[in-house]
């Protein structure tokens, strides 16, 4: 400012010779505006900065809202899955899926299966040494998780666990797309006996490694559980119902035959009736005839007994592991 003094006095003299007033001097004025701008482009600054730091944080807070979302959906997905067949659970998971929307599914040719513990009654007790019947659930809960753990295996993987009913597993098979039949991708073409009941096939080979399972168990625990298995393939209705909870089930003649052969069955036996061991005996499956039983509301009804496979796989050729109970043909 002292470097431009001079002329700021020759234009406010100049000013003067012309008639016009000076009140302040413009040295004195031109400072003053000079600060105010540079005041005003300070404030400007760190008005933008703390813009700039707030949008980082708030860029900050919405990343880790969507990785919290993302991580609650995968549980969500986890969950749903495991309560539901994966192919159900992409039904609900969908973007589609309308809130009052009931799914259902009809199915002509399903194999179902009933497996119970008739003798964990006797084993089950509060007792104090039993923890009041925690001990008690606690096995049960390891029997059934090995059973559950049979269906990762790839050879059956078109079988579905519906329920668990007290010390009774239920399991179905045909319900999943891969299955090849009931739609999901089905294939147009008329297909053999053998490819359309190839799932049932593994059902049986399923309620078999679910003996060999328990026996191991019993031998671990020295224990002497056995199971009853009653089976059965028709037609049935699947669906998921309930707003809490929701539960997928299937209903129909098939299910109930099935849980009349685990009930009016043997321990230590798979019963079946004359349809399916028909069936069956195609895939190379053994079986005793029992006889003529007594079903409620169906009358008398001829089962069969099924003992073992006397070869591992199906009719299709296809190389399968043998399963413990399966045995061998001498070449």
């Amino acid at each position: 400012f002292s470097a431009w003094e001079p002329i700021f006095d020759r234009y406010d003299r100049r000013r003067g010779q012309h008639g016009a007033s000076v009140l302040v001097p413009s040295k004195y004025s031109m400072t003053a505006m000079i600060f105010v701008v540079m005041l005003s482009f300070y404030y400007f600054s760190r008005h933008v900065e703390k813009l700039a730091r707030t949008l980082f944080l708030w860029k900050m807070d919405v990343h880790e809202q969507k990785e919290r979302v993302s991580e609650m959906r995968r549980w969500n997905e986890a969950l749903v899955a495991n309560m539901l067949p994966e192919h159900v659970a992409r039904h609900f998971l969908g973007s589609k899926k309308r809130d009052e929307e009931l799914y259902s599914q009809s199915y002509e040719e399903i194999g179902v299966m009933f497996a119970s513990l008739p003798n964990f009654a006797d084993f089950y007790t509060e007792e104090s040494i039993n923890n009041g019947g925690i001990e008690c659930l606690r096995f049960l809960n390891e029997i059934i998780s090995d059973f559950d753990a049979l269906l990762d295996e790839p050879q059956f993987r078109c079988i579905t666990k519906i329920k668990t009913i007290g010390s009774t597993y239920m399991a179905a098979s045909g319900v999943t797309p891969d299955a090849g039949a009931n739609g999901f991708g089905a294939k147009k073409e008329p297909r053999s006996d053998t490819e359309r009941w190839q799932h049932l096939a593994d059902l049986a080979d399923f309620a078999l490694a679910m003996k060999v399972t328990l026996m191991n168990i019993n031998y671990q625990s020295f224990n002497n559980f056995m199971l009853r298995i009653g089976m059965n393939k028709g037609a049935v209705l699947a669906g998921v119902i309930g707003a809490r909870k929701p539960h997928y089930d299937i209903w129909g003649n098939t299910v109930n035959v099935a849980s009349r052969m685990e009930s009016t069955g043997v321990m230590g036996n798979i019963q079946v009736v004359e349809e399916t061991q028909q069936i069956l005996k195609e895939f190379g499956f053994r079986f005793v005839r029992r006889g003529a039983v007594y079903v409620k509301g169906k009358g008398e009804l001829l089962t069969f007994f099924l003992k073992g496979r006397e070869k591992p796989g199906s009719l299709l050729g296809s190389a399968a592991v043998p399963l413990p109970h399966q045995v061998l043909e001498n070449s």
